[in-house]
């Protein structure tokens, strides 16, 4: 097929493009042999009329990420983007997209009218205790200002990332947000923040987006620019580390190993990443529904569209180990991918270019799989679900929603008792716990010091399979997979309060739906309380209807507090000030005299 109509077989696609500007130079593009690069492995970039990046794809025409431009104060600046992952879905970015404000009465301050811009930087890196170039990367002059009767106007500007469930912004949903980068001329690393709300696969695709556009500015230098990670705060972490180092190699001035240094936030931003000779590349197959990522002659990652568990398949370690017992390899010319006992066969087209690796380890390890926690249960999770199990929040004063919460009131116990011996103590003593309701957090509320008995029951199975494949994970790394014969994860349909079951510990998590139901409280607490020993401890989620419930039930109040006035959610709310839990969400910490 000749390359013209090729170029205009990819653009006439539906889903390619779906930018109005971009629409507009549609015809422009299919007709000029300008406007497109195909790089050595095949892959396609556009370049609008403009002469900026607007689409990137695969050698077969499957869009990767798309780009708008438009003129902001009198030069072109990055409006929207796009990136597709590799199950599917379409990830927003938008700069600029969400934008905090507060104000300072300086009123009072003796010659507030002489301060200026970088008077208000300095007094804020000085409350921050960072250094000024720092805060003057993310604050222009128009970021601060002062009114006429001494009222200081400081933004806070972050790039807002969505998710967008028909592939256009038209119904996003609000995921993460970053460091304002300067998306016309790249000049460092963003830390991300809420990045636990990322979709699967949302950094390197990011990271795809950012690499396309740093080499698009740095083609022709005889030195690309080196870039550093900046934030505000720094929050370096091994993932992230990992991430960069497929597009950039770290190194230090003066030499030695970059990784210590990077992991000390104070120290973090001393690094150098200069861009790899040869970043992941992905290759999608519609038919099999596949999509790799392979960096040299090595794959990455493979992600089926339509798994159901909604894990992608990674290297084997050295000793025949992988994230989910979910592994890959390459024997001749197959690419191999394992799932515990499973094993498929995928022959290695030759678009892909030479692929030797990792070769498949001479043994892989035979353990526990994450599916054994579900003893009887069996799992319907779509892969849609699957891969979507993870928590939103609203970037506005829209009510957090049920599942979102629960991590907030499991993070701050798990920090309560690392502060409180006496009450660590007593659930350290616990031997048989049972979990309730806690769907998002389940991971959170299992204890990692010694082996329990746990009984979990659930509501959402996909979060419930997500927090199961989690725990696997841990405890792999910890060489502990054979504590998962003591926790049974169950439907809360079948929790018919079967006898002889008795806990020292429970987590219990009061629906939202019965919240305005006294009487089904009432009854809840009166079950948990047949469920507990003499002297356990239990703690409760819920409305304020639970108090009535627990002493109904003769289980004793010992601790109540807003959840609204967790540190966990304060901490939440210094990210997205606007925050709103659900009115009356109270935790409750009893025992059972």
């Amino acid at each position: 097929m000749p390359a013209e109509r090729s170029l205009q077989d990819i653009l006439r696609r539906p889903g390619t493009l779906t930018f109005p500007a971009n629409l507009t130079d549609e015809p422009q593009l299919s007709a000029s042999a300008y406007s497109s690069v195909r790089q050595p492995t095949g892959h396609l970039t556009l370049y609008g009329s403009h002469g900026r990046r607007i689409l990137a794809t695969d050698p077969d025409g499957y869009p990767l990420h798309e780009c708008e431009w438009g003129m902001v104060d009198g030069r072109w600046s990055l409006l929207r983007a796009r990136v597709h992952l590799d199950w599917g879905a379409w990830v927003g970015l938008i700069p600029s997209g969400l934008v905090n404000r507060m104000t300072l009465d300086l009123s009072r301050k003796p010659g507030w009218q002489r301060l200026r811009a970088d008077d208000l930087r300095n007094m804020a890196a000085q409350a921050m205790r960072v250094p000024l170039d720092e805060v003057r990367c993310f604050y222009s002059d128009q970021d601060m200002t002062i009114d006429a009767r001494g009222t200081a106007t400081i933004r806070h500007r972050k790039d807002a990332i969505y998710h967008l469930p028909d592939g256009t912004f038209d119904g996003k949903v609000f995921m993460a947000c970053m460091g304002a980068m300067h998306w016309e001329s790249i000049d460092f690393l963003p830390v991300v923040e809420l990045f636990l709300s990322l979709l699967p696969g949302t950094g390197s695709a990011l990271f795809e987006l950012i690499r396309g556009l740093y080499d698009d500015q740095n083609r022709g230098a005889s030195t690309p620019r080196a870039l550093h990670y900046r934030g505000i705060p720094t929050y370096p972490s091994e993932a992230a580390y990992r991430l960069f180092s497929n597009f950039f190699f770290p190194q230090l001035p003066g030499g030695g190993d970059p990784f210590p240094v990077f992991m000390d936030a104070p120290r973090s931003h001393l690094v150098s990443w200069m861009p790899v000779p040869d970043p992941p590349r992905r290759y999608v197959d519609s038919e099999q529904k596949l999509c790799v990522t392979i960096q040299g002659t090595r794959v990455l990652k493979a992600t089926c569209s339509d798994d159901s568990a909604g894990l992608s398949y990674q290297p084997f370690d050295r000793q025949g180990s992988a994230p989910g017992q979910r592994g890959l390899g390459v024997e001749g010319d197959r690419l191999l991918l394992m799932d515990r006992t499973t094993r498929r066969a995928i022959p290695l087209p030759t678009g892909w270019g030479a692929v030797t690796g990792p070769p498949m380890p001479s043994a892989v390890q035979s353990v526990s799989d994450w599916l054994s926690v579900f003893k009887r249960a069996s799992l319907q999770v779509s892969p849609e679900d699957a891969f979507g199990a993870v928590l939103f929040y609203p970037d506005d004063q829209q009510e957090i929603g049920e599942l979102a919460t629960q991590p907030f009131v499991a993070d701050y116990l798990q920090d309560l008792l690392e502060q409180d011996r006496v009450l660590a103590a007593r659930v350290a003593g616990a031997g048989r716990v049972c979990i309730t309701g806690f769907d998002s957090a389940i991971v959170t509320c299992i204890g990692h010091d010694r082996p329990r008995v746990y009984t979990v029951w659930y509501e959402h199975p996909a979060f419930a399979q997500r927090q199961a494949q989690q725990l696997w994970n841990v405890l792999a790394r910890a060489q502990r997979l054979d504590w998962l014969n003591h926790l049974s994860m169950r439907p809360q349909a079948e929790d018919g309060g079967e006898e002889g079951l008795v806990y020292q510990l429970a987590y219990e998590w009061t629906p939202f739906r019965v919240y305005d139901d006294p009487p089904a409280i009432v009854q809840r607490m009166q079950r948990l309380a047949g469920r507990l020993t003499a002297g356990a401890v239990a703690f409760i989620v819920g409305p304020a209807a639970v108090g009535d419930g627990c002493r109904k039930a003769g289980l004793h109040l010992q601790a109540m507090m807003p959840v609204a006035s967790l540190p966990t959610f304060r901490m939440h709310q210094s990210v997205l000030p606007r925050a709103q839990l659900k009115p009356g969400v109270m935790l409750y910490q009893v025992a059972k005299p």
